[in-house]
């Protein structure tokens, strides 16, 4: 049943394809949902898979297993597959927990930074301009929730594109995209698998801001016209706010403006399969992860008298 602990490890490379799936089949808010969910359970599945193969190779060594009060040997499979298994999920968590940190310090200074920058510009509502020559807009959580935007970035949009770039931040802050953006950056650092979910889940926030935006303007070409200038004029622009401040000139922009422009209809049928694909991937993964730390936790009974063989 140890076997079984693979499965975790393995599901998350399905992920990424049927992300980009998810994003083409259903509407962006439900493909936002059901990939950053699936993609957060997962993650934790495959910590756990990596966990109990670093606790079934400790118990093997004869100081842990006397901490373990075993009173007989665990019986697993071949040392010669659980250590170098129980080594390299060593190996795997290290190194998973070393970019996490790095990640969450480089994050946590970038927004502090950004915070600072956009108390000293002026506010009018829930909106800082900021002055700078560099083209930028962007939604930033916190209390209060702002949308900071660049003097730069002003110069560069007309009247009614100013607006539809402010609804299109205004939809990242009231939808809390930053949670999500922030999951799928956890979600990066605990499989490698994941890593391009995250771009993935990124542009489902983006399509799910365009389309309130345009529904909050009434207008989507007039939404993509502002995107796609805000775009222009950002692209050479350096960026100062942290990955999980959501922005409209971020992700593929082409490919955002024609979704914007086409409205392209969606089968009902094709959203249900590919949510029940990520359902399937989602519960065979927790079965898979719960059985197999079920079936460890037995042995290990075992092992410690309390139960026979």
């Amino acid at each position: 049943m140890t076997a079984l602990l693979l499965l975790p490890l393995l599901l998350p490379f399905a992920l990424p394809a049927l992300a980009r799936r998810a994003l083409d089949r259903l509407a962006p808010v439900a493909a936002l949902w059901a990939v950053t969910l699936c993609a957060i359970v997962l993650a934790g599945c495959s910590l756990t898979a990596l966990g109990a193969f670093v606790l079934i190779g400790l118990l093997q060594l004869p100081l842990f297993a006397a901490l373990g009060e075993l009173v007989r040997p665990l019986h697993t499979a071949s040392a010669l597959v659980v250590l170098p298994a129980a080594a390299t999920s060593v190996g795997v968590l290290a190194v998973c927990g070393w970019t996490l940190v790095r990640s969450v310090l480089r994050q946590a200074r970038a927004f502090r930074a950004a915070r600072t920058q956009a108390g000293h510009g002026p506010a009018a509502g829930d909106l800082c301009v900021v002055d700078s020559p560099r083209p930028d807009a962007y939604a930033l959580p916190g209390r209060p929730h702002r949308i900071v935007v660049t003097t730069a970035m002003l110069r560069s949009l007309d009247g009614l594109e100013r607006e539809a770039l402010f609804a299109h931040e205004r939809a990242h802050n009231d939808g809390g995209h930053h949670y999500f953006l922030a999951a799928a950056e956890l979600a990066a650092h605990c499989h490698p698998a994941l890593r391009p979910v995250r771009e993935t889940i990124r542009l489902a926030a983006e399509r799910a801001a365009d389309e309130a935006a345009a529904a909050r303007v009434g207008d989507r070409r007039l939404t993509a016209r502002a995107i796609a200038r805000a775009a222009l004029a950002g692209q050479a622009a350096p960026t100062e706010r942290p990955d999980f401040a959501a922005a409209a000139t971020t992700g593929p922009v082409p490919q955002r403006v024609q979704a914007l422009l086409t409205a392209a209809p969606r089968t009902p049928r094709a959203g249900r399969a590919i949510a029940a694909v990520l359902l399937v991937c989602t519960a065979v993964s927790c079965v898979a992860a719960g059985t197999g730390m079920a079936d460890v936790h037995h042995r290990v009974e075992i092992a410690q008298g309390d139960e026979n063989p």
